[in-house]
This record gives structure tokens, C-alpha cells and sequence, in this order.
């Protein structure tokens, strides 16, 4: 049977399993990438285990989130990270240089290649025709190591793309119909194949717009095609030699195929506080922000800025608009800089940050108290922006900009002749400068490197093996699409301790339930219970960790968002899914449940939950592999590796 391109990569990956859709498999990393909120956690787990030094072709570990450095945490993590690159032989790009997936894109990603990320963003680099695939930072060191990439081989959505883009109209418009289409939980157990003859007409920085928001219809991934298009990014890029041909073999066939007809997409947006929360933009004209931000990894291309830019020149920022601009990398602000749009945007009243992540995580640029925020950001969900009550939307840079210059959400159209952005292209070869990337020495005694931890950086925290019986109090009961966002926010006060486990647990669904905390900890052992979709979000391994160090064992929900379910088997809690879901509403706040002899329902994958004081039993299942249980039982991943399983 003829395959797609995710099959076609899948089988030249393969190390274990059979490639039959929900089967599980193994398959082979080439590259891995980790950043400054999710690399420590992958350096440690090498600490840990002892490790040698990374077998993959390139390990990168990125300075691009807490580049702020408000306190002397986030440098101490810097340093962590550059020395653990030096010792595990990863490569380490300094602060400043540029967000982990641009930079990824621009220099490393390469076709028909897998790459699993700390961060689930990784995707990014699917508009390379690689399958990029985001994770926890543990099972990123695993994979690291050699040891491969464990998932269930997927169902793909063919998403068929058609036509060409209107003047006015951007890939973030493609990236939102599309979860309007789908919404958040409808990619949950595929991958995303972008085919058609629409593909065509997208540049590479556009690709990499769509395939970075893939993530967040809950589908594993998103790949594009590599074509002439991608022969000429690197190739402007002085990476040639990296291309190969990819698309789908004649006659392949997709699980489910959505279709997109780029010329009838309008500009839209996603109201707070949800991406799939999509409307024209022209229907919410009139809604009058407190800040507008053009950047993140989904937008802060240089042809993205410079269409904004081309829209504020000539004009200024509105006066009751603080508008900021961060390029995605330092070679999209050399270029800025070169061709004068850094200079158009200064003229027009932006400010211009750092080439890094920021106001995405919620890094500077905090909304004020109940405001409002227009940014080219991928996720507006609560607390992300660094205040749980301002209202995010999400749009393209074209949008972000008639919007900074007219003071209320304007779709660009009514702002400047749509033919007027026309014309605008990457750089027929970029400039080169890799002098911020500390490329991994060959050094004869690894162990003899130093790898520097301050003060703030606590060990990993570990749990016991799986206990016999669980008695345990539901310390949380939630609703649907709880993210990790709400589990652990972001920000850069709070986000300044993501290395001392200790203190960064305080934090814990600090914004959900301020009470949870003192509750958990009291508890000593504890259950969460959740609705459809726990988890979506970002790849936080601490989402799981933090809960775990706070003594919850297990979790009871409808369903799972994948990354998030695979870093609660890491961290050793029991992802249980309810067998009904009406039992759901059984379970309330406060409710004692019991579980016998835990070890042997892990390994048939049933369960038989009590309720005692209301006298109701119901059934659970666990579903995960072979190996995800060995892990389980161990008490989590660090436990099976330490003992050299």
C-alpha cells in the first residue's frame, strides 16, 4: 500500500513494532532539542543516569524563555545548560541568539529526519518535511541516549490545501480555520499532512506558521512536503546539501482529510481564552486592546515583520497602544536591521525585545489587570500571558499591526490596499552567523567536564515504586481542556524557580485552586480527577512532576492530551481513563477512593475504583504500552533507568 509521508518516515525509523495505526511502536531520534525550561530537566536526567555523552546526530539545547534574567536563577540555569552541553556533547545556543524552533529550522532540521523536542512546539519543523515531534524533557534525554522515541503508530489527517492566499490573508489565518474546523481535542491521536496543490504557494516561514499551531487541535504533529520550496530555504540557508525530495507516494491515502481553500480564508482570530475559539476579524472590529505583540515562534519570521512593518510605516502606534516586536531569531533581526524595517518599526513607536520567547510564556509585556492583549502568539489560554484575567487574541501580524496603528481590532483590509503587502519575500540567502552556537568538543574524558548547578537547581525529585493499595483522597476535581498552563502557569516570577522543585511546587495550580497546595501536602497521598483532554498545552514536564513531588498518585479522567499523558507515566501517576464517562460525575472533591492490589491492574490495564463511604465501585482502564507499565510500576522513568532496565 502506498504511503504518506509520515509512514514513509515512520518505516525508516522503525525499531520495534508493527506500523498499524494505535499499535505501539518504537522508532528511531535523530536530533533532539530542549530549552531553558526543559533542557535542565534532560541535563539532570544524564546526571542521574550516569551518562556518557548524547547519540544522536545533533542535540541542541536552546536559550530562548527565561532570557530575561530578573534574578540570578535563570543565569544559573544558563550556565547549567552550557556546561551540560559541553559534558553530554550537546550543542548549546547562547541567550539572545533566537527561539529554539526558528533557529532549529533555520540550522539543524533536515527532511525526512525525526526530531523529538522539549517542547511542544517541536512541530515547527514539520514545514521542513521533518517529522518533529514535541515531549517531556525526560523522555528527550531517553530518546537521546539512543534509546529511541516510544508512541502508538498514528492515524494521519490529510489536510488538503487549496488555492492561493488573498492579499490581507496570512498562514495564521490557515492555522486558525483550521482549528476552527477541528477545535483543540480534534487532532488528539493523529499527525497532521499538509498535500495539495495549495501547498505550493507557502513559503517556508509560512509552513512553519501552520505546522507550529498543529499542536493545538491535539494532534501529534504536523508535516509538510519537502519540495523546491524547501530546496530553496536551504539553500539559502548554506544547507544544500540537507535536501531531499518528500510526498506522498502516488495513490497514499489519509485516515480523515480536511479540506482548506487558501483564496476564500479571511483574517481571523482567536478570542479569549481558547485557539479554536475563531471568528472574522471584522466581527469583533471595535474591541480596543491595552497591548499588541508581534512575535513568538508561530509569527516573528522576517517576512512576518516586515508585512507588519510595511502597514506602521508612515504611521505611528496608536496612543492607547503599547505595541512590542521580538524577531524570532538574530538572523531575522540582522536582516530587519540590513534592509531598514528595524528602523521603520522604531519610527512608528514599537519596541523592540530580544529574540526570544517573552510575552508567548508571559516573560515581560504582562497585560495590566482585566486587559486585553492582541499578539501572533499560539495559545491564549488563562494565565499564560502572565495574568490569569486579561483576554488574549490570538492574529496574524498583518491584523497585529492595523490593529496597533488604529487602536481597536481592524482587519488590515480596512486599514491599507491589500496589494500593498504583496511582493514581500525572505532573503534569497540569509545571513550566516553561527557564532552564538557553542558547537559540542570531542573531548577525550567526558567525566572530567564540570557541570556547574547553583544554588536554585534542586535534584530531580523521585517516588517510591507503585504502592499496593492506593487509599487517597481527590484533592481537585476539574472540567474539560484543563491546560498546563493551568496545572503550572507561566511567567517570569514564577517560572524563575522551574529548576527548584521545592519552591516551584507552591505554585501549583496556584491559579485554578490557590488551595490545592496546602491540601496535597497535608493529604500526604492524593487523586485528580479531570474532564475530556486533561493536559493540553505545553510540553511542562512539570505539570506531572510538580503534582507527583506533592504526593498525587494517580489521575481519573475522560481523556489525555498525549504529551502531557506520557510525562504523568514518567513522573509515575497513574493516567486512568474513566471506562464510563458518567461516572465522572460520581466523583466529587473530597471523596476517599480506593484501589486494590494497584501492580496487577496496571498489568492487565483494568481497574476497579471504590468509593467506600458512598458504597459505589466503578471501572477504570489504563491505556498505555508494555513499557509505559514497567515504568509504572517502578514508580516512573527515572526509577526504571537508575536501575539500568
Amino acid at each position: 500500500m502506498p504511503d504518506n509521508i509520515v509512514y514513509q518516515i515512520l518505516r525508516g525509523h522503525l525499531s520495534a513494532g508493527t506500523l498499524l495505526p494505535g499499535r505501539p511502536i518504537t522508532i528511531r531520534v535523530d536530533q533532539t532539542l530542549g530549552h531553558d525550561l526543559t533542557a535542565i530537566m534532560a541535563g539532570q536526567t544524564f546526571l542521574a543516569v550516569g551518562a556518557d555523552r548524547v547519540k544522536t546526530e545533533a542535540s541542541v539545547f536552546y536559550c530562548d524563555h527565561n532570557t530575561l534574567c530578573i534574578s540570578s536563577e535563570n543565569a544559573d540555569d544558563h550556565r547549567f545548560l552550557k556546561t551540560a552541553a559541553a559534558r553530554f556533547g550537546a550543542y548549546f545556543s547562547k541567550p539572545g541568539n533566537g527561539i529554539c524552533h526558528f533557529l532549529h529550522c533555520q540550522r539543524f532540521a533536515k527532511p525526512g529526519k525525526v526530531l523529538l523536542g522539549a517542547d511542544s512546539h517541536t512541530p515547527t519543523s514539520g514545514a521542513l518535511g521533518m517529522l518533529a515531534i514535541g515531549s517531556g524533557g525526560l523522555t528527550v534525554a531517553e530518546a537521546a541516549l539512543g534509546q529511541g522515541f516510544r508512541m502508538n503508530a498514528p492515524k494521519v489527517i490529510g489536510v488538503k490545501l487549496t488555492g492561493r492566499l488573498r492579499p490581507g490573508s496570512s498562514a495564521k489565518d490557515v492555522a486558525l480555520e483550521l482549528l476552527r474546523q477541528i477545535s483543540v481535542k480534534g487532532g488528539v491521536g493523529y499527525i497532521l499532512e499538509y498535500f495539495g496543490g495549495g501547498v505550493a504557494t507557502l513559503s517556508i516561514p509560512e509552513r512553519q506558521t501552520i505546522a507550529n499551531m498543529s499542536i493545538e487541535t491535539g494532534a501529534t504533529t504536523g508535516i509538510f512536503p519537502s519540495d523546491e520550496a524547501t530546496r530553496s530555504f536551504l539553500k539559502a540557508q548554506c544547507r544544500e546539501v540537507d535536501y531531499i525530495p518528500l510526498q506522498p507516494q502516488p495513490g497514499a491515502a489519509y485516515d480523515k482529510v480536511v479540506e482548506i481553500d487558501l483564496s476564500a480564508l479571511e483574517p481571523l482570530a482567536a478570542e479569549p481564552s481558547m485557539p479554536d475559539q475563531v471568528c472574522a476579524v471584522r466581527s469583533i472590529s471595535g474591541v480596543k486592546p491595552n497591548s499588541v505583540f508581534i512575535g513568538s515562534c508561530t509569527n516573528a519570521s522576517y517576512s512576518d515583520i516586515a508585512k507588519a512593518a510595511r502597514i506602521l510605516k508612515g504611521r505611528k502606534v496608536h496612543r492607547d497602544i503599547d505595541c512590542t516586536v521580538a524577531p524570532g531569531s538574530r538572523q531575522v533581526l540582522a536582516h530587519l536591521i540590513a534592509d531598514g524595517i528595524l528602523a521603520d518599526l522604531v519610527e512608528s513607536g514599537c519596541r523592540i525585545l530580544e529574540c526570544a520567547c517573552g510575552p508567548c510564556i508571559g516573560v515581560g509585556q504582562v497585560p495590566p489587570c482585566r486587559g486585553i492583549s492582541v499578539r501572533t502568539s499560539n495559545r491564549n489560554f488563562p494565565g499564560r500571558c502572565g495574568s490569569n484575567d486579561a483576554g488574549v487574541y490570538l492574529v496574524s501580524p498583518e491584523t497585529a499591526a492595523a490593529t496597533a496603528v488604529a487602536g481597536c481590532i481592524t482587519d488590515p483590509r480596512d486599514l491599507v490596499n491589500a496589494e500593498y503587502l504583496t511582493g514581500i519575500r525572505e532573503p534569497e540567502q540569509y545571513i550566516i552567523d553561527d557564532s552564538a552556537i557553542i558547537a559540542p568538543e570531542e573531548i577525550p574524558d567526558r567525566h572530567s567536564v564540570e557541570v556547574i548547578k547553583g544554588p536554585n537547581i534542586s535534584d530531580l525529585p523521585m517516588r517510591d515504586a507503585l504502592r499496593e493499595r492506593i487509599d487517597a483522597e481527590v484533592a481537585l476535581k476539574l472540567g474539560d481542556n484543563i491546560t498546563t498552563d493551568d496545572i503550572i502557569p507561566g511567567g517570569s516570577s514564577i517560572l524563575k524557580f522551574i529548576s527548584n522543585i521545592p519552591e516551584f511546587a507552591n505554585y501549583t495550580f496556584c491559579y485554578t485552586d490557590p488551595t490545592f497546595v496546602d491540601r496535597a501536602r497535608k493529604l500526604g497521598h492524593s487523586v485528580i480527577v479531570g474532564g475530556s483532554n486533561y493536559g493540553q498545552g505545553s510540553s511542562r514536564e512539570h505539570a506531572a512532576m510538580l503534582p507527583m513531588y506533592l504526593g498525587v498518585e494517580a489521575v481519573l479522567a475522560k481523556s489525555y492530551a498525549r504529551i502531557h499523558k506520557e510525562n504523568l507515566i514518567n513522573y509515575g501517576i497513574l493516567p486512568l481513563v474513566f471506562e464510563r464517562e458518567s461516572d465522572y460525575e460520581a466523583v466529587q472533591q473530597g471523596d476517599t477512593i480506593v484501589i486494590e492490589d494497584t501492580p496487577a491492574s496496571v498489568r492487565t490495564g483494568t481497574f476497579r475504583v471504590e468509593i467506600p463511604k458512598k458504597a459505589i465501585a466503578f471501572p477504570a482502564r489504563l491505556e498505555v504500552s508494555e513499557e509505559d507499565k514497567s515504568l509504572l510500576l517502578a514508580g516512573g522513568a527515572l526509577n526504571y533507568l537508575r536501575k539500568g532496565s
